[in-house]
């Protein structure tokens, strides 16, 4: 498993391709690849970067609407097969996207719309061997923000993923595992094939009615169980990106280049820490 940089660590200041640019500069074995001004670049370019770079594209965002209505996510559909075409192409079969916890809609036939979607989705993401994991959210105001509770725990958000197909899987965020309860035999149960991507971050010593999503922690800094996360990640095989995503921590104060630079210090020595080697 390798460091990637997270959009977020820059706060969203620094455009594509000089992100990418960035993410080598400070030392990154990996990027998040901002997939719209990617593929305005061309796969052949991107590529060709990345090479260059000697950086691993880590993954990129699920370019489907599927929260709306079914208009919206008709209309959207179509950006699929290109998008997942492109990922491919440049060596990152891997898509992401997150659910949210709770909503207006009541769960079983929110969560009856969503495997249809998904469902839908993977076909169409199967044709270019790619994956799509499926981020569950774990903190308590999230799941209290909209009257009907979803799928916030990680075993259901498993389970959910594996009926919408054999390519889709879970984007593993240490910040909502740990605010979700999860453990490390819920990674261990999980394996290797179903492990889309991580977003590795860290968590205040907070109860629960006072954790906001928006104010985390680098690794290392909080109290989540980092060393048992990574370890459970290398039994299982783990071998893609871990990206640092977070948020608040002041990094609106430092310039993007220093908040690169923090995310992927912490992060090298939390692996260390774990005894987990960077490959």
């Amino acid at each position: 498993m390798y460091l990637s940089l997270n959009n977020q660590l820059t706060t969203g200041r620094v455009p594509w391709p000089d992100f990418a640019r960035l993410a080598a500069k400070v030392g990154y074995k990996g990027t998040d690849v901002m997939e719209g001004a990617a593929m305005r670049e061309g796969f052949a370019s991107t590529r060709d970067l990345l090479a260059s770079l000697k950086i691993r594209p880590a993954i990129t965002d699920f370019p489907v609407e599927f929260r709306k209505d079914d208009k919206t996510f008709e209309e959207s559909l179509p950006k699929l097969e290109p998008a997942a075409q492109f990922a491919a192409a440049i060596g990152c079969p891997r898509m992401m996207t997150y659910i949210m916890p709770s909503s207006p809609t009541p769960k079983a036939e929110l969560r009856k719309i969503y495997k249809e979607r998904f469902t839908r989705s993977a076909d169409i993401l199967a044709r270019s061997h790619v994956r799509l994991g499926l981020e569950f959210l774990g903190p308590l105001h999230l799941r209290k923000q909209f009257p009907n509770e979803f799928i916030w725990r990680m075993p259901e958000m498993l389970e959910f993923a594996k009926e919408c197909g054999s390519n889709v899987g879970l984007t593993l965020d240490t910040w909502h595992w740990h605010h979700a309860g999860a453990t490390v035999q819920d990674i261990l149960d999980a394996g290797k094939e179903r492990i889309v991507t991580v977003h590795f971050n860290d968590s205040p010593n907070l109860p629960p009615d006072q954790i906001r999503d928006n104010e985390r922690l680098m690794p290392g800094e909080g109290v989540i169980n980092l060393t048992g996360f990574l370890q459970a990640l290398a039994k299982i095989g783990y071998e893609d990106a871990l990206s640092v995503e977070v948020f608040g921590r002041g990094l609106a104060q430092m310039t993007p280049e220093e908040g690169a630079r923090l995310g992927l210090e912490k992060g090298r020595a939390t692996l260390a820490k774990a005894g987990v080697r960077e490959s």
